[in-house]
């Protein structure tokens, strides 16, 4: 289920960069956070023609700064009123769900899409909230973004990490997914499930656990030397056991104004990795040097899947 050889020859560890695109629209958010702190500046966002969260070039100048790339994976949520009963319109979770939706075959989302492509990012797929334990919902979800991206999608995560363990995997390899990008933690990061991606079937669809998200590490804007020192921590514990790391950038926190530090804490991550020795880019392109599955997993693999299925 483990895979030793992940990391490309030449390089100590590898740091995989993802970033799942949920909200690239500020809308009702500003009106709900200008009540909570800052009215004038969360009201002035509201305005039309001022997007916060619209970071797609602040993050590929970022990376091609660094001469890296990363995987975006976008979302395809369901329509809350055209969608789903009305005995869910009520329900407060539904409307945090669904209420920041964007349409990926719109022009402005489909034009990012190629354009991300083309310079050679990483697109995949964030499947929707329920995709998880609906095969045809994510099918669909797969298809769209391929018909906009114009070839196949290798792999993607689920939006809030949403995993039936092994049932969601098995979805993913039915619609034609290599990879999946969803084990981890919103609230916790480190290396919870290995330095190793895993192979659950024992075959090439590989599993990449998430290391850390952005959210879980400390505020860079409260301490940016702890936040640092946490990431830096995860880089030597990297170094040290050949392992494959994961980090998850949402893309609104690249916004200073409402997010301060974490896009300089991002820079940091990647510089040190490069100086430590580490390969840096998306889960795609790593899965496509992986060697082939072995023949079949040990003892300890299978009690690992079966932790994991439990947790």
């Amino acid at each position: 289920m483990s895979d030793g050889d992940a990391v490309p020859d030449g390089h100590e560890f590898a740091l995989c960069l993802t970033h799942d695109v949920d909200r690239p629209y500020k809308t009702y958010q500003s009106l709900y956070y200008a009540i909570k702190e800052r009215p004038t500046y969360h009201l002035r966002t509201a305005l039309p023609g001022r997007n916060p969260y619209w970071q797609f070039d602040e993050i590929r100048d970022l990376e091609a700064d660094l001469g890296v790339r990363s995987a975006f994976y976008f979302l395809n949520e369901r329509h809350l009123f055209r969608d789903l009963p009305p005995r869910e319109w009520l329900r407060p979770n539904r409307w945090v769900q669904h209420l920041g939706r964007y349409d990926v075959e719109s022009e402005a989302i489909a034009d990012e899409i190629r354009e991300l492509d083309g310079g050679g990012w990483e697109v995949g797929l964030h499947g929707s909230f329920g995709s998880y334990r609906d095969v045809e919902r994510l099918r669909y979800e797969k298809a769209v973004l391929e018909d906009v991206l114009g070839h196949p999608v290798v792999g993607g995560r689920q939006h809030y990490l949403n995993l039936d363990v092994p049932d969601t995997w098995r979805h993913h390899t039915e619609v034609g997914l290599r990879y999946d990008a969803s084990l981890g933690s919103a609230t916790e990061y480190g290396f919870q499930y290995g330095y190793d991606p895993l192979r659950p079937f024992d075959d090439e669809f590989v599993v990449f656990p998430l290391t850390a998200m952005e959210v879980a590490l400390p505020d860079p804007g409260r301490s940016f030397d702890r936040a640092f020192d946490a990431c830096e921590d995860l880089l030597f514990e990297a170094a040290a056991n050949d392992a494959v790391m994961t980090a998850l950038w949402h893309p609104r926190f690249f916004n200073e104004n409402e997010f301060p530090g974490y896009r300089r804490l991002y820079r940091r991550l990647i510089e040190r990795a490069k100086e430590m020795g580490g390969w840096v880019g998306p889960p795609g392109q790593l899965y496509r040097g992986l060697a082939p599955a072995d023949d079949g997993a040990s003892d300890a693999d299978r009690a690992s899947i079966r932790r994991i299925t439990k947790h």
